[in-house]
This record gives structure tokens, C-alpha cells and sequence, in this order.
């Protein structure tokens, strides 16, 4: 008689124990027995009776209509992705034909190759036509971010952007973990500066734009200086070669390119003597420059001497690239040169006969002139005068009366 009495009594006051257990772990709920078998008594009511109280039911009412909005916006939405898709199809296999191209290989640059040559035009390249993919055109929907009940799958849900809240609390909490184990490897006068750092260099930390495509999200640029700050205190600390992969997630590399110039090759004229040519402007001046191997370090400017500029500056930075790659009295100069301004004048010839020298001297020359910016157009332009004021930047005389 003992066993089923014991099962009895363990069946009847399970939920109870159960309802005990559930609220053991909170300090806060002081249950009496009577609360305690008051709630099953309702429990065992509602789940008998299966009734549920108005507010609740009105509750879920909600919750699942806006789901099922959610669910009808998802189907139109696909159902839409799903015709511009069939549409770009088609489009392409006929693009495809009219070139005499394989449909199934017919790339996108060769769609917008294709697109340029049938329809030539000359307005922007933003407002030519064009033929992309759907998922090029259209943004990306998220997905749900809740279940049926109403309840956040997210727990930055009411943050408005939760998946950049999420890399920000995860590279926060990685910060917080690196200095908690240098402080106890400190504490165990265990820790020495590591061999190895963590090398970024070569990449940069995501664009805004890059950002956004990632987390699915609007962002500010306040929200991307924030980003970039929490990564470089992580990425700066001593032991943050622990976390490289989480790191590099939000890097992206940079292309390597050769800056390496290729200068011209040396033209020859009937005499078999080398020379070269080359162009500059500043302003509204132009300069032609011609440039003679195997010269005395004759200057001739517009059938004239050095002495064509009357103020000392124009001279000097005429000749500077030849001081600069220490070819004065080498090679011989010939310049034609027009446009208002002795300053503009100057500054044409000095681009031009820059560009002429790169193909007189050796490659580690070539890289030291483009680093002091010989071989760069001065683009800067006189400002214009504003309405209202006396000049660019000046303004009238402010008199009381």
C-alpha cells in the first residue's frame, strides 16, 4: 500500500514541487504554501478548463496578427525577387543572342560591355542604362526577428540595430577578457611583452557602406566612428593576437598596387640623337617641353633665355626638377609655353619638364620625384568672389551708420 500511495502523492504535488523549484533561484519571491497552492489551483483550472484570460488572449491575438503581416510582406517580397529574377533571365539570354554570346556563361561585364556598345551614350555613368541582378538593385530584407509568441530571437532587439550593437558588446567583452588575463598573468609575474604582435597593416577597418551591408542595417557615421574606436582599443592591445580572427573579420585588404612608374622610352630624331617630350598645365597656362640628351644645359623658352621670367621665383622653380635629379648642365630644354600669368606659366613648364626627366633617370629617382610631387598637376584654381562680399574670403567694411 506504501508504492502507490508514494505514487499518488508524488503525482498530485509535482507541479507543485515544480512551481517551488522555478521559484527557488529568486530572492525576491517569498512563496507561503497558501500562494503556492492557490496558483496551481489556478493552473489546474485553466489547463483543465483550457481557458485563458481576456488580456492574454488579446495578447496573443496581437502577437500573431503581426506575424502573419510579417509572413505576407516576406511572400510578396519573394514572390517579387522571384519575377525581376526570371525577368533578368531573359533580358540576359537576349543580350546574349544579339552579341553572339553563350547565355549560360554571359558575365556582367560583359552585359555592360554589351550595353555600352548597343546603346552608346554620353550622360553619366549612372544615368546610362544598365542590366544587374535583383540582389545587386534591391536591398536585403531581414529576416524575422522575432517567433510566433512576440518574443525577440535577438537580446539587442530594442536597441534599433542589434547587429551592430552585437560586434560592438562582442568586441567590448574580448577587450575586457584580454585585460582580465594580463592582469593575472601580472599578478603571477608570469607576463612578458609577446614576440609577435598582431599585424593589420596592409587593410582597413570596414566603410560605413561596408559596415551596413554587413549588419543589414541604417548607420550613422557617429555609429561607424564608434565601431572603428571598440576595434582599435582591441586591436591595440598587447595580447590581441588572441583575437586576430575576430579582428580580421572587420578588415578589409587593401590592393596592392605598383607604384612603380614606367617611364616613356627615350624618341630619336633623324641625327640619332635621344630626346623627350612632355606636357604640363597649371591654370589656364600650357607648356610643351622637349627635353636633349647629351646637352650643355641650354634653356630656350619661347625663343628665349632664362631671362624670359623677370622674377627670381618663376626661375627657380622652372629649374628645380633639374636640380632635384641632379641633371643641370646635362641635357638641353626647349619650351613652348602660353596662357596668362608667369606663375601659371612657371608651374606648366615645371610639370611638363618633370615628366620629361622620368626617362632620363634610373627607377629609385623616378619614385623620389613622385613622392615630392613633381610629377602631380598643380590643381588649385583662384577662388571665386562671393556675392555680398568684397572678395573670396574678404568682406566689406561693417559701418554703423
Amino acid at each position: 500500500m506504501a508504492a502507490p500511495m508514494q505514487k499518488l502523492s508524488s503525482t498530485l504535488f509535482s507541479p507543485f514541487v515544480r512551481y517551488i523549484r522555478i521559484h527557488e533561484g529568486d530572492a525576491r519571491c517569498k512563496i507561503s504554501l497558501k500562494n503556492a497552492i492557490r496558483h496551481l489551483a489556478s493552473d489546474s483550472s485553466s489547463e483543465g478548463g483550457k481557458e485563458t484570460s481576456p488580456i492574454s488572449s488579446r495578447k496573443a491575438e496581437k502577437i500573431s496578427k503581426a506575424m502573419k503581416a510579417y509572413l505576407e510582406r516576406a511572400q510578396k517580397h519573394d514572390e517579387f525577387m522571384k519575377s525581376q529574377v526570371a525577368e533578368f533571365e531573359i533580358g540576359k539570354r537576349h543580350l546574349a543572342n544579339i552579341m553572339g554570346a553563350d547565355p549560360d556563361h554571359f558575365t556582367q561585364d560583359e552585359i555592360d560591355t554589351a550595353i555600352e556598345y548597343l546603346l552608346p551614350s554620353g550622360l553619366s555613368k549612372q544615368s546610362r542604362p544598365s542590366l544587374k541582378h535583383p540582389e545587386e538593385v534591391f536591398p536585403t530584407k531581414k529576416a524575422a526577428q522575432f517567433d510566433v509568441t512576440g518574443r525577440p530571437y535577438h537580446p539587442f532587439f530594442y536597441t534599433g540595430r542589434p547587429n551592430f550593437y552585437q560586434i560592438l558588446h562582442e568586441a567590448a567583452l574580448k577587450n575586457d577578457n584580454l585585460v582580465a588575463e594580463e592582469t593575472r598573468l601580472r599578478l603571477n609575474k608570469q607576463y612578458t611583452l609577446p614576440t609577435e604582435k598582431l599585424q593589420i597593416g596592409g587593410s582597413r577597418w570596414l566603410t560605413l557602406a561596408d559596415l551596413e551591408k554587413v549588419t543589414i542595417e541604417k548607420l550613422t557615421p557617429l555609429d561607424h566612428k564608434r565601431f572603428v574606436s571598440v576595434l582599435e582599443r582591441l586591436a591595440s592591445h598587447p595580447l590581441s593576437l588572441a583575437e586576430k580572427e575576430f579582428i580580421q573579420q572587420y578588415r578589409q585588404e587593401l590592393k596592392q598596387q605598383s607604384m612603380l612608374l614606367e617611364p616613356p622610352k627615350l624618341l630619336q630624331d633623324t641625327d640619332g640623337r635621344h630626346y623627350q617630350e612632355g606636357e604640363g598645365t597649371r591654370k589656364h597656362a600650357r607648356a610643351f617641353v622637349r627635353v636633349w640628351e647629351k646637352g650643355t644645359g641650354k634653356v630656350k623658352i619661347n625663343d628665349q633665355d632664362l631671362l624670359y621670367f623677370s622674377e627670381l621665383s618663376c626661375r627657380e622653380q622652372v629649374m628645380f626638377p633639374l636640380t632635384f635629379t641632379e641633371m643641370l648642365g646635362l641635357v638641353d630644354i626647349e619650351v613652348e609655353v602660353g596662357g596668362p600669368g608667369t606663375q601659371a606659366q612657371a608651374g606648366a613648364i615645371r610639370t611638363a619638364l618633370s615628366k620629361a626627366l622620368v626617362s632620363f633617370v634610373d627607377q629609385p629617382m623616378a619614385e623620389k620625384m613622385r613622392l615630392a610631387g613633381l610629377l602631380s598637376r598643380d590643381v588649385r584654381r583662384k577662388e571665386r568672389k562671393k556675392p555680398g562680399q568684397e572678395g573670396a574670403r574678404a568682406k566689406f567694411t561693417w559701418k554703423k551708420r
